[in-house]
């Protein structure tokens, strides 16, 4: 990635945000199609990440801390995601911060492909979320095919078996973009 992620996390961030104010307690137990998660695992799942990518802003290893952020009470999920959100924001406030080493779960790379990485991780779960959640939040297309972009780079067909994701699912072309990243990551559409 060459480009600065910042400005398209923000934005995927801000797009997790607006689907954490609709998770209701009663929705906390539903299926996702992250299949090892529940809906209340995924949000510690994706709520964690952010703050996993916060703490290699900050300088340390991915390996280092969980991407979980544990028992969290039913009516805290905004709190918890606002001090992320905002230690996240704090992290990476250096431009500098870009290009130096940064030690992500999949490596060693430059800052901008850790956060990157994250970018593709937090549209990819918001979708996850709001489909749990049966969602009528229009969700960002341009973030979508963003993701996409990355993921594509990133997670080639060939590598599936040795990453957290399934078998490419074969999509049309023309396809929505949500669609078109949920099947390269094994998700089904």
């Amino acid at each position: 990635m060459t480009q600065d992620p910042r400005p398209l996390y923000l934005l995927a961030l801000g797009q997790l945000e607006k689907l954490l104010a609709e998770v209701t307690p009663e929705a906390l137990g539903n299926a996702t199609p992250c299949s090892e998660y529940d809906l209340r695992e995924l949000l510690s799942h994706t709520v964690g990440g952010v703050h996993r990518i916060a703490y290699i802003g900050e300088g340390g290893r991915a390996q280092d801390v969980a991407a979980a952020c544990g028992e969290i009470e039913d009516d805290e999920w905004p709190d918890v995601f606002e001090r992320a959100h905002a230690r996240v924001t704090a992290a990476w406030a250096e431009d500098a911060k870009l290009d130096r080493p940064s030690v992500a779960p999949w490596g060693e790379v430059p800052g901008r492909g850790a956060l990157g990485g994250y970018v593709m991780e937090v549209v990819t779960h918001s979708w996850d979320i709001a489909r749990a959640l049966d969602s009528t939040l229009p969700l960002d297309d341009e973030l979508a095919l963003a993701a996409l972009a990355i993921a594509e780079a990133v997670l080639p067909a060939d590598i599936r078996g040795f990453v957290p994701f399934g078998e490419v699912r074969p999509v049309p072309a023309d396809a929505a973009p949500y669609a078109r990243l949920a099947g390269w990551l094994g998700r089904e559409a």
